[in-house]
């Protein structure tokens, strides 16, 4: 969950601190702090409670020394409330040592208890406190920051990554991981570390993905890697495709709204590469072939936003691969002892590539001898590299809380998942498939004219709607999942009651929530694939209006059925019906947006929620 970073080399590291954190304050923004050591070699903390904005202001009323080494840290809070004592740094061994720290140590009360019985102190709820103090201690034995890290670390249980600085050191910055993510940046004199490569993608694209249970050392001259027990171990280094103006809003009013203006371009990045003479080929599953052909079942594993990616999906996998398809959610996954076997095919679905539940089912997977597939947008994150393969989506940063552009490319892969493996198996008719790749070819545009076409209007309707306190959302076979999707928007961002539902569910019960005015998304599935399906839908429509619900429908251009019976129509292009999903999630995005907005609330931070769930 939350954000840290770590720097050594020539600059003062004051600001590089503070504009890495700006970057990956969407991990967590309920209190930040940096400590530094300055040209005296003396350790220098600040932390406030609240947004950076916050911290920033107390620095500008009373700096800080500068320093050249530093780390720095913007949370979201686990073990005790946003408060300025439970922000991090945390310092120990007479304020000389400052540690930060992003998961949950389990074990903490037990430690805690043992400490204590030591005689030492505490002026904090946090677990994090405790990991400081246990190597404060170790430190004043050892004198050795290194040798310090490493007897402690052998003993935390859960999910951590850990920094540490000591004014002895100046020039070191020291780091751990187990089941959190951290990568290193290297520069020229200088190098850094860092939750996710935002946090110093300014200074440098080359970067090292640090892997389980490793400490690394930095220092201005280089870096050293070692597992738990010390030996030396080679790390794995990757180029950053993507620059810092990638990450900045550019003028636009909030990340959010970037990021929705560039979901044609995140299907058409995905897409890259991957098509050649109208059939698709996935550079990153050679030598999977032989396996994929001999798949007997494929389960999708995610949470959230990328789990109702998988429902859609689900779709199109099935059709093109004639094989049976599962969507689970992956906190319940291996919990329930699931049937897996050498010829399962085990999919994770997520942004980050660090969900904690994801990343535990897809290590339950494997040690049950299923294959494993990531489908993730961070280069160099855990879930990835504990998988057999990985398709990456190329959406580009997402910095706003509440994921759009990730779940439009997260689809695309999806899609181009069940191309590959349908030819690979020889289940999907290759005129199918011609027909199937242009009409993924098309999506980009056809987004893009939702944005040109439909984007004010639905503000518009936004704002007219801004007292609003419950909407729901139906749709129907690929329709659902998006109006799940739909309500998870406007839960997240407008705070207020929504529920979606499958259609036909709605005289088994959801039809009670019905009165008058109150507002109902409707997902219309084109009449020309699936008319059967269409007709029901608006049957839906008028057993809702009957009933006084103000009805908000997403139809295709020239779909007049809908308009006797809707309130308002909101047009999305022409499209065979699996192709739906990509264009009717746009206007629910816009609309969440728009709500939230027009209540006066942060679109890309909202309250009680951060970018990547690091922890379970």
């Amino acid at each position: 969950m939350c954000g840290i970073i770590g720097y050594v080399g020539p600059r003062q590291s004051q600001d590089i601190l503070l504009a890495g954190l700006s970057r990956l304050e969407y991990r967590g923004y309920d209190s930040a702090g940096i400590a530094v050591i300055d040209g005296d070699g003396q350790l220098d903390m600040r932390k406030r409670a609240g947004k950076l904005a916050v911290l920033r202001d107390d620095l500008e009323s009373t700096p800080m020394p500068n320093g050249t080494t530093g780390i720095g840290h913007t949370r979201w809070a686990t073990h005790g409330g946003p408060t300025d004592a439970n922000a991090h740094p945390h310092l120990a061994d007479d304020d000389k040592l400052a540690v930060i720290h992003n998961g949950i140590i389990e074990n903490f009360a037990e430690l805690k208890s043992e400490l204590v019985g030591d005689g030492f102190a505490f002026r904090s709820e946090t677990d994090t406190e405790v990991a400081a103090v246990m190597i404060g201690r170790e430190y004043a034995r050892t004198k050795d920051l290194v040798q310090a890290f490493r007897s402690v670390v052998s003993r935390l249980e859960g999910a951590y990554t850990l920094l540490a600085m000591h004014e002895d050191h100046p020039g070191l910055v020291v780091g751990a991981r187990r089941n959190s993510p951290l990568v290193i940046g290297l520069g020229e004199g200088e190098n850094f570390l860092g939750s996710d490569v935002a946090a110093f993608v300014e200074h440098t694209r080359n970067a090292l993905a640090i892997g389980q249970d490793e400490i690394v050392a930095i220092t201005p001259e280089g870096v050293e890697v070692t597992d738990f027990s010390g030996a030396p171990v080679e790390v794995e280094a990757f180029e950053v495709t993507w620059d810092a103006s990638a990450a900045e809003k550019g003028g636009w009013s909030s990340f959010m709204a970037k990021e929705v203006s560039e979901e044609p371009e995140a299907v058409a990045n995905t897409i890259r590469g991957r098509i050649h003479e109208g059939r698709v080929e996935i550079p990153e599953l050679d030598g999977m072939d032989d396996f994929l052909a001999d798949i007997d079942r494929i389960l999708v594993i995610a949470c959230g936003t990328a789990a109702y990616a998988g429902m859609v999906g689900k779709y199109a996998l099935e059709t093109w691969t004639r094989v049976p398809v599962d969507v689970e959610l992956a906190h319940e996954f291996r919990y329930r002892n699931p049937v897996l076997t050498p010829r399962t095919l085990v999919v994770s679905i997520s942004q980050s590539g660090e969900t904690m539940d994801t990343l535990m089912a897809v290590k339950y997977a494997r040690s049950r001898g299923a294959k494993t597939l990531s489908i993730c947008n961070t280069q160099g994150a855990t879930i990835p590299r504990e998988s057999d393969a990985i398709v990456y989506t190329h959406a580009g940063p997402e910095v706003a809380v509440a994921s759009t552009k990730a779940f439009v490319a997260q689809i695309t892969a999806l899609y181009l998942l069940a191309l590959h493996v349908g030819r690979v198996r020889g289940a999907v008719d290759p005129m199918v498939a011609v027909e199937a790749v242009t009409e993924l070819e098309a999506v980009p545009g056809k987004i893009a004219r939702v944005l040109e076409t439909e984007q004010a209007r639905i503000e518009q309707l936004a704002h007219w709607m801004a007292d609003t306190r419950s909407v729901l959302f139906l749709g129907r076979n690929v329709g659902y999942p998006i109006a799940l999707e739909g309500a998870l928007k406007l839960k997240e961002l407008a705070y207020i009651h929504a529920e979606g539902f499958a259609a036909g569910e709605l005289k088994h019960g959801p039809i009670a929530l019905i009165e008058p005015g109150q507002p109902v998304f409707v997902v219309v599935p084109s009449p020309r694939g699936s008319g059967e399906m269409h007709k029901k839908v608006v049957s839906n429509i008028e057993e809702i209006r009957a009933r006084g619900a103000r009805v908000i429908a997403i139809a295709e251009e020239g779909d007049v059925a809908v308009l006797p019976a809707a309130d308002e129509v909101l047009r999305i292009p022409l499209a065979a019906p699996l192709f739906e999903p990509l264009l009717a999630v746009v206007p629910l995005h816009i609309f969440a947006m728009g709500l939230a907005e027009a209540k006066g609330l942060d679109v890309d931070q909202p309250r009680n929620l951060a970018k990547s769930v690091t922890v379970e």
